[in-house]
């Protein structure tokens, strides 16, 4: 145990993920628990430069687990990113005597974090948040499982419109670099296509899918397509498939932010709990520059460099079973 470890702080950067509250809660209550004194920074690395630094207890994060969001607030920093703004923040962290720092958030925070840990010798552990699920060195991200029940949701709900009107509906979720969130709300609701970055997807086999889709007498179809999809956006694909197919009736919906928001699920609130309390665990432990996820239900600490560096892959037989069940 890191016997001479006494104050951290804890902050949250980059895009929002629901359960993002519920692992800062973990993060407190457990250095607290541990005899630790813990501070909040707001507004991520901004709020490091600026010292906008707050003492937190275990009352400081009651009636939280439950929220959306993160009432520390998250921002992204240019000032960050330069050698002065990173001394400002080390300065900052030398007045309130903080020696060690949880961060919360994607690869472009755990970026931040190494450069700074490194050019300072402060401990630093990443928890990863994100919706996109795209993180190395975890089964999932926090905020992933309630990202995908809230596109499903919205997805049974514009089923309902295309099989009344007999509709081709193009649906776009999040993932700008990475198909997760799209594969798995089109497999749950049952999508015809699911058109994501990690496939080379053409024309062809997209038309392919509509077209057997009515030869098997379907008079309606879902195709889930994320939004780094190469192919194009539900914009440009529902104009080119109103030109493929004439008589078809084609519409598109862009669900957004929609999914970034909204009360965490049990699995997200659960995930937070875990790797908010395992953060505080790694660092009493010795361990730095690493981050704290779950793999095959155990905590593992992933070296900051390996989860920026390496992406989670597709899983290929989901890819599998979205094409057997579109029958």
């Amino acid at each position: 145990m890191s016997q001479n470890l006494k104050k951290i702080a804890v902050f949250t950067s980059g895009g929002d993920a629901p359960g993002m509250n519920a692992a800062l809660r973990a993060v407190v209550r457990s250095a607290h628990y541990n005899g630790l004194d813990c501070f909040g920074i707001r507004d991520g690395f901004n709020g490091l430069i600026s010292g906008d630094i707050i003492e937190m207890t275990p009352r400081s994060v009651k009636n939280i687990i439950n929220l959306g969001g993160t009432i520390l607030r998250s921002a992204r920093s240019e000032e960050f990113r330069t050698p002065l703004g990173r001394e400002k923040a080390f300065h900052n962290c030398q007045e309130k005597g903080i020696e060690a720092l949880v961060c919360i958030g994607g690869d472009g925070s755990f970026t931040g974090s190494k450069i700074f840990g490194e050019e300072f010798g402060l401990k630093i552990i990443g928890i990863p948040g994100t919706i996109d699920n795209d993180i190395f060195g975890t089964d999932n991200t926090i905020g992933f499982d309630t990202a995908l029940n809230t596109a499903m949701e919205a997805i049974d709900k514009i089923r309902d419109t295309a099989v009344s009107h007999s509709r081709i509906f193009f649906v776009e979720v999040m993932g700008r670099d990475a198909g997760f969130i799209a594969l798995h709300c089109g497999i749950a609701s049952g999508a015809t296509d699911i058109l994501i970055p990690e496939m080379k997807d053409s024309r062809e086999s997209l038309f392919g899918s509509i077209k057997k889709a009515n030869e098997r007498g379907k008079n309606s179809c879902i195709i889930v397509v994320a939004e780094g999809e190469e192919l194009g956006n539900v914009v440009e694909l529902a104009k080119i498939t109103e030109k493929e197919f004439p008589e078809a009736s084609v519409r598109f919906a862009v669900l957004g932010h929609i999914q970034r928001g909204g009360n965490p699920s049990c699995a997200d609130r659960v995930l937070a709990s875990r790797l908010g309390n395992a953060a505080i665990d790694g660092l009493l432990a010795g361990k730095s520059m690493c981050m704290a996820g779950i793999r095959a239900n155990q905590i593992i600490y992933t070296p900051f460099e390996e989860a920026i560096q390496n992406h989670n892959e597709i899983n290929t037989d989901l890819l599998k079973v979205a094409e057997v069940l579109a029958i």
